[in-house]
This record gives structure tokens, sequence and C-alpha cells, in this order.
């Protein structure tokens, strides 16, 4: 797919660049070599490629979540700077 000029100043300007003329023309040329590269990739067979998250393995292995006693209301409630009616009070935030 070749863009031309125009198209190459509308994704400039959604860009936010202020690009030359000459920028332009070398931009648009690199931009067309991407877009033609994709479409050849259009073209290939992935019916038996499962689809993927990513093309490394997963690494993250987590722990098992195990169960624990929480803190107490009042042990937790004594590292609040304000409390009212044992709750945290915390300053509005709308008015």
């Amino acid at each position: 797919m070749q863009l031309n000029r125009e198209e190459v100043g509308l994704i400039a300007e959604l860009a936010r660049l202020r690009l030359s003329t000459t920028e332009l023309d070398r931009y648009g040329q690199q931009l067309s070599a991407i877009l033609e590269y994709f479409a050849q990739l259009q073209h290939l067979d992935t019916t038996d490629t499962p689809p993927t998250s990513g093309v490394l393995p997963p690494r993250g292995h987590l722990r098992e979540d195990q169960p624990r006693p929480g803190l107490d209301l009042t042990e937790l409630l004594q590292n609040a700077p304000a409390t009212q009616e044992n709750q945290f009070l915390v300053p509005p935030v709308l008015e």
C-alpha cells in the first residue's frame, strides 16, 4: 500500500508532528514499506496456530493463596489519623 503525501501529512497531524516536505516524503516511503510488509503477513496460513497473548511462555508462578487472620479492628484503627464510629474518617473529595 503506497501512501501519498496528504495521507502522511494527516498521520503526522494526528501524531502532533510538524514535518517538512522532505520528511513527509521520507516517512511516506518508510510507512509504505511497513504497510506492504503487513500486507504480506495477511497471506500467511495461520489456521493451525493457536491464539496467544505473547510469544514467550508464562513466567509468573504465584504461590497458592492461604487464608490468614486479619488485623483486629481496634489495632487497625490505631494507624488511622482520624476515625469515626469504627471507620476511617477521610476529608470529602466532592463538594
